[in-house]
């Protein structure tokens, strides 16, 4: 029974850690990828891979809607095991994406991270500033807006006492007086 009892908790436990680190872009998807595509080489001529699929992830830039969808604008970003951009410095260019849908521009905003696999199926020249830029368009197939990340602060940002405890803490003790 011992045994027995071991083999169906590290099952369950190994189907848990298997599922909570999976790639968000499913594996049939991930098949279809042209694996010797890189982006640089796209930028260069985006035009020689046209039709290929590719899986490609980054910072959206901004987000606007037009008559043929919205068009999202994001600068790319390697992507890390899950298939999230990773926070990095490091860049190759900017990419669009047509979504053939109304998508919300306050939830696609600035800022978000996104994943995206899809069909490269046009490139399109806009100015950048004060240069033409071409950029690459791809036709999603999936795609993941990632959530925000919430910073996290390992300590207080106030220091205090541990022995009378935080600054507010003699308003709240039962044997403080009210009045003081």
């Amino acid at each position: 029974m011992g045994k027995y009892l071991f083999l169906v908790i590290s099952a369950i436990l190994g189907a848990l850690i298997a599922t909570g680190c999976a790639h968000v872009i499913s594996e049939d998807l991930r098949g279809q990828v042209a694996l010797g595509v890189t982006f640089k080489e796209v930028i260069r001529d985006p035009v020689r891979y046209k039709g290929e699929m590719v899986l490609w992830g980054g910072a959206i830039i901004r987000s606007s809607n037009k008559k043929e969808g919205t068009l999202i604008e994001v600068l790319e970003k390697p992507l890390g095991f899950r298939g999230r951009p990773k926070d990095v410095d490091v860049s190759e260019g900017r990419f669009l994406i047509l979504h053939p849908e109304y998508l919300d521009t306050a939830i696609y905003a600035q800022d978000r991270e996104i994943t995206v696999a899809g069909k490269l199926i046009d490139e399109r020249t806009l100015p950048l500033d004060q240069i033409e830029y071409t950029y690459p368009v791809i036709a999603p197939k999936e795609m993941y807006l990632w959530e925000k990340e919430e910073p996290v602060y390992p300590y207080p940002f106030w220091p205090y006492d541990w022995w009378w405890g935080p600054p507010w803490w003699p308003y709240y003790h039962p044997y403080y007086p009210w009045w003081y």
